[in-house]
Order: C-alpha cells, then sequence, then structure tokens
C-alpha cells in the first residue's frame, strides 16, 4: 500500500516519521506483522531508499498524547531519541495544524516523555523535552578493545538509551568511526571542554545508524559528564552542546533533581509517497 511519510531532522540527525493511523484504510492489516525493521532499512537506505537515520512510528492515543516507535537505519529498535521525538512532535504538529505552543505526552520504550512545541517557521519549531533520569550504567562489553588513555575522563551512562561519554583535548582527531566500531552496542561520545565557559563540544558515533551529525541524548549525557568532571563551571545550569549539525542546549537538574531537560529544533524537510509492505 502507499503510504505518505514525511523528512524532519533534528541538527542534522534524519528521521522519517509514518503516522500509522494512515494503515486503518486497509482494515484487514495487522500492524504488528508488518516487518517494521526490514522497512526502515529499506526506506533510510541513502543509496536506494529516501535516506535517514531511522524511522520514526507515530500513534495517536488521542489529543496530546502520542506513541513513539524508533527503528534505526540498520533496522535494530532503539528505546529513544531526543532529536527523534523532536522530529516526531513536529510532525504531529504540523498534521494537527497548531500554530501556538502546545505539549504533548509521548509513549516510549524508554518510558514517558513530555515535550513542549513552540513553533518558529512554517518548517521550523523549537522543542523541549524532559529526558528523565540519568543513570550510571556498567561499561558495554569490549570496551578495553577501545584503548582508551585510563587516565582520560570515562562515564558510562543511560538517558532511556545506553551511551558512554569520553573526555578528550580535540575532538576533531580521534577516529571515532575506528572506536565507535567496536562497541557498536551503545551510543559513543567524545566531548571537548567549550569553547564557551557554558560549553562543550561534542561528536557521535551512534548506535544502529553510525556516525551521525547530532544526538540529542548523546547531548544530555554529555552534558551531564562534562558537568560531573567540571569541564563547564558548577554553577553552569544548562549546558550549550556544540555538535556537527548544530547547537543543542541541556538543562541539568531540571525540571527535577537528577533529569535533564533538551532543548533545540526540528525542522520539515519534505513529504514523500512510498510503497510499505504489508
Amino acid at each position: 500500500m502507499q503510504v505518505v511519510v514525511t523528512k524532519h531532522h533534528g541538527l542534522g540527525n534524519e528521521f522519517l516519521v509514518l503516522d500509522v493511523a494512515q494503515l486503518a484504510a486497509e482494515p484487514n492489516l495487522d500492524a504488528t506483522k508488518i516487518d517494521w525493521s526490514n522497512t526502515a532499512q529499506q526506506w533510510c537506505d541513502r543509496q536506494d531508499g529516501v535516506g535517514a537515520d531511522g524511522l520514526l512510528l507515530l500513534t495517536r492515543h488521542e489529543e496530546f498524547k502520542l506513541e513513539m516507535q524508533l527503528f534505526n537505519q540498520d533496522g535494530s529498535r532503539a528505546e529513544m531519541s531526543g532529536n527523534g521525538i523532536r522530529c516526531l512532535a513536529q510532525a504531529a504538529f504540523d498534521a494537527d495544524g497548531y500554530s501556538e505552543s502546545v505539549s504533548y505526552t509521548v509513549a516510549t520504550d524508554a518510558g514517558i516523555r513530555v515535550v513542549d512545541v513552540e513553533p518558529v517557521s512554517q518548517d521550523e519549531v523549537r522543542a523541549s523535552v524532559d529526558m528523565g533520569k540519568i543513570e550510571t550504567i556498567s561499561e558495554p562489553e569490549n570496551w578495553s578493545t577501545i584503548g582508551s588513555d585510563p587516565n582520560r575522563p570515562v562515564m558510562h551512562l543511560s538517558v532511556g538509551n545506553p551511551h558512554s561519554v569520553v573526555g578528550v583535548e580535540d575532538v576533531a582527531v580521534v577516529n571515532l568511526l575506528e572506536i565507535g566500531r567496536k562497541i557498536s552496542q551503545v551510543n559513543l561520545e567524545i566531548v571537548e571542554p567549550g569553547p564557551e565557559s557554558d560549553a562543550i563540544t561534542m561528536r557521535v558515533h551512534e548506535r544502529g545508524a553510525g556516525i551521525t551529525q547530532a544526538c540529542g541524548t548523546g547531548a544530555c549525557a554529555s552534558a551531564w559528564a562534562a558537568s560531573k568532571w567540571g569541564l563547564v563551571p558548577a554553577s553552569v545550569r544548562e549546558v550549550l552542546v556544540h555538535q556537527p549539525g548544530g547547537d543543542a542546549s541541556v538543562r541539568l537538574n531540571h525540571p527535577q533533581r537528577g533529569h535533564v531537560t533538551l532543548i533545540g529544533p526540528a525542522n520539515f524537510s519534505s513529504r514523500h509517497n512510498l510503497e510499505l509492505v504489508v
């Protein structure tokens, strides 16, 4: 069947969004029987498909209550995406025809997230997301294979999905692709301080997608780690995270202690009619 899919990006981190309400046009269709993993691989392929870092399935439960399912470019399922959830919220916001700020409650595999959406222009919104509690996790298997200097600061964190954050002197000179592939079961961020006193610079190798232009959950993990390491002053409550695709802001211990709030844009890119194998 033919479906309409919209393409969005958060700081260059690209997602395709499918509103599954379209599937109701096929009364005998069981959406749970669709091979969404294979669909994501086909549609997100940058050579033969539309091209994206992931596929988001948007389900509506009632007004302002949504559900997000995320499949990475390689077809794997992911619990959460900070950039992706902003793109999902923009897709719903645009489809609903709102012109003023609204708040969505979104069910994800990592739990409930609240997204506040503010229109900026016809194709852009600014969204803030309560990303939940930051938690420490065990180091990933094969961590020793990356050869990280034991004197470097390292933190393994969950933002609903797993991250390993490493402090370095210069993010530009690190062979991120090589070391990221060695621990492909987690998201790997490398960070350096500055250039501003309240900022860090980050690059990321994402689980299931490889090197991307930005990562929302990665920005959250990196800002949290940077604060703990003293890369930004202890008085800083909102960290500016520079990434290749643009800047995001992370509010620490907000809206409650131990939580972080991610703030950044989401942009509409294009609309596509695609064939869904059912």
